[in-house]
């Protein structure tokens, strides 16, 4: 593996590189009050970052300042920007808004998605046990201001397998919409429908992992650990993604539905119950009691089980499911 790339692509491990430089110096001339520190997250930041090949007279190929390349990037480069301690949410969106410009310039530079997910260091610490926010403190490129050591040094940092099955159910969730999405786009547009047909090969494959005790921070570490070869041949699609996807719509639908099976019984054997926090905080972001099947069930726990609903269907996503999910992903 590369320091950013999984594999052998010095042109990209350059261009990363050079990325970094780029945006942390832009953010340095921007001088945003209450920003702590940015780092890099991310498959680019573990070595794990995807190169697509591609033809050399390719206009996707062209990066500005760089000559023609017969790789290109192919995931978002996910920076995190993190606010100074005691920030409140509003001064999270001021920094979030300060940044736009940066995003939208090396989007357009890069021919990838360019993120900033802000955070303050309340949030991390409060979502510690995400999986989001673990894969972020195990992995990661300092790029701005303070140093990740010290924006990260109170939260704890977990062993893969000490994951909660919450970050299964919420993993599941979100790939079912990604499916379900996929199902509903055009065909035409190839490249997202491959990418979430791939991301919930991975997605059922990382919750069954996760609920089972047995994630592993590397995809390739998993691929090897989770013994399946549709599992592995989606592996190597994210690190080089080809021109057709690692299997057809019905086939993920099969993965996805075989994941949440044994999710939902990790759940059941964990001695989860329903309780009236959870009824609590549906209805205070949700402003509706919702179907009384799933009332008292956790939030992620409900949308995952309408989500579930569609998926056995072959069901478009309806408005308030969308709606759910957007809340609660």
């Amino acid at each position: 593996m590369g320091r950013h790339v999984a594999g052998e692509c010095p042109e990209l491990e350059k261009l990363v590189d050079e990325a970094v430089a780029g945006v942390g110096s832009e953010i340095a001339a921007l001088s945003v009050p209450r920003l702590w520190g940015v780092v890099l997250g991310g498959g680019y930041a573990r070595g794990e970052g995807g190169a697509r090949e591609c033809k050399v007279e390719s206009v996707k190929c062209k990066v500005e300042g760089m000559p023609v390349a017969e790789w290109r990037l192919s995931n978002d480069l996910d920076f995190f920007a993190i606010t100074k301690e005691g920030a409140t949410d509003a001064d999270a969106a001021a920094v979030a808004k300060a940044l736009e410009p940066v995003s939208r310039r090396w989007t357009e530079k890069l021919g990838i998605d360019v993120d900033f997910t802000v955070k303050t260091p309340w949030r991390i610490r409060h979502d510690q046990d995400r999986l989001m926010i673990q894969e972020l403190v195990h992995g990661y490129c300092d790029v701005f201001g303070a140093k990740g050591e010290e924006m990260f040094a109170g939260v704890v940092r977990r062993e893969p397998g000490e994951l909660p099955w919450m970050e299964a159910a919420r993993l599941l969730m979100n790939r079912g919409m990604g499916l379900l999405l996929a199902m509903e786009r055009n065909p035409a547009d190839g490249d997202f429908v491959n990418r979430n047909i791939n991301k919930c090969v991975l997605g059922a494959g990382d919750a069954s992992m996760i609920a089972r005790g047995e994630y592993a921070w590397k995809a390739s570490e998993r691929a090897e650990r989770f013994g399946s070869e549709l599992y592995a041949r989606a592996v190597e699609w994210k690190f080089r993604p080809g021109n057709g996807p690692v299997c057809d719509w019905e086939t993920a639908r099969q993965e996805w539905l075989d994941g949440k099976t044994e999710v939902i019984a990790a759940v059941d054997d964990s001695g989860y119950q329903r309780s009236i926090r959870s009824a609590a905080r549906w209805l205070l972001r949700r402003r509706t009691l919702g179907e009384f099947a799933t009332f008292g069930m956790d939030p992620v726990v409900r949308v995952l089980e309408r989500v579930a609903h569609l998926v056995e269907a072959r069901s478009p996503v309806p408005p308030d499911v969308m709606r759910d999910w957007e809340i609660f992903n």
